[in-house]
């Protein structure tokens, strides 16, 4: 009788979300395998062939030729692993975050014109059973959450609203600054949400347990004379990460997602400014390979700090000098 319900549950969900023509479903060109792979590199900051196999279980021979058709239409990047030069570790280029982008948004539409025909009472009712049904069959088989801790993704509409919040709050509640640092968040987000270069810029958002609980900014730092194909200088900002949400190695992981885009992009150099006070951040940044290389007292926020300037060559060419250091102005 299990089987049976558990079959025919099957048939119902694969055809009520079209799986069965999973590409005429999102009007995208990938398969609904293709759109998984796709998945998993943009919400991983650093996965290897090997993990992809075993967290999709696929053929090794066929994930290879899925990856070569990628890597053929400009999708994804393979080089040697860091840890492991055996293994090949695989990331998305722009175009390839561009299609993930575009596949979640679209998936995010039609999930939320399924969840159009359900009664608002009855979504609460909904969610626990389906998280009942992940709890009970996923037993002794961690998921990517758990593997890799709480996923990474890009901010959906109300969340840039959020990290300005977020920002606002902790830090009056963990430093007492005043709304003046809440203003300063508010300002950098609105100008990346007005005009933003998706090539060589981007916001990520921490989900944990289906909400944000961090976040983190790559922004281009060049001046107005910089070339827009030879882009110099990123800067990482709003660095977040949730009180409830930490040990989870959460803070490294944005870190690094940040250094491994903006060495993608093409920068020369990575930038940060933030301030003696926040100890924890300042101890990611040292492990992630900045160097603090200034620093100026300053009353800001209510407070009287001391702003530090770190910086982190991202080519062989860029550690050669530590001269001309650009002065941040906020987190």
């Amino acid at each position: 009788m299990v089987v049976q319900e558990i079959r025919a549950f099957n048939r119902f969900y694969t055809n009520l979300i079209g799986a069965l023509d999973y590409s005429k479903h999102l009007y995208t060109p990938f398969t609904l395998t293709e759109s998984r792979v796709l998945y998993e590199l943009a919400h991983a900051s650093r996965t290897d062939a090997a993990d992809l196999r075993a967290e999709l279980s696929l053929d090794a021979g066929y994930l290879s030729r899925l990856l070569t058709k990628f890597e053929r239409d400009g999708l994804v990047g393979r080089a040697p692993s860091e840890q492991d030069s055996r293994r090949r570790r695989i990331t998305l280029t722009a175009r390839g975050r561009e299609a993930a982008a575009l596949l979640d948004e679209r998936s995010r539409e039609a999930v939320g014109s399924l969840l159009s025909r359900v009664e608002p009472e009855r979504r609460p009712q909904l969610t626990d059973a389906l998280r009942t049904v992940r709890d009970i069959l996923g037993a002794g088989r961690p998921g990517p959450a758990h593997r890799d801790g709480p996923v990474l993704r890009d901010p959906v509409p109300g969340e840039l609203g959020w990290i300005v919040q977020r920002h606002g709050a902790l830090y009056a509640a963990e430093y007492g600054w005043n709304t003046e640092f809440e203003g300063l968040v508010a300002e950098i987000v609105a100008a990346f949400a007005r005009e933003h270069d998706p090539r060589l810029e981007r916001a990520w958002i921490a989900e944990l347990d289906g909400g944000p609980v961090g976040s983190v900014m790559c922004v281009r730092d060049d001046g107005p004379e910089a070339r827009d194909d030879e882009p110099h200088t990123a800067r990482l900002r709003l660095l977040l990460v949730e009180p409830g949400a930490r040990g989870h190695g959460l803070g490294e992981r944005l870190v690094g997602t940040v250094v491994e885009f903006a060495r993608a992009a093409g920068y020369r150099e990575l930038t940060l400014w933030t301030n003696d006070v926040l100890t924890a951040a300042r101890g990611l940044y040292q492990r992630a390979g900045f160097t603090l290389v200034a620093e100026k007292p300053h009353h800001s926020y209510g407070a009287d700090l001391v702003g530090q300037d770190w910086r982190l060559p991202l080519r062989e060419e860029a550690f050669i000098s530590m001269e001309g250091q650009r002065k941040g102005t906020g987190p």
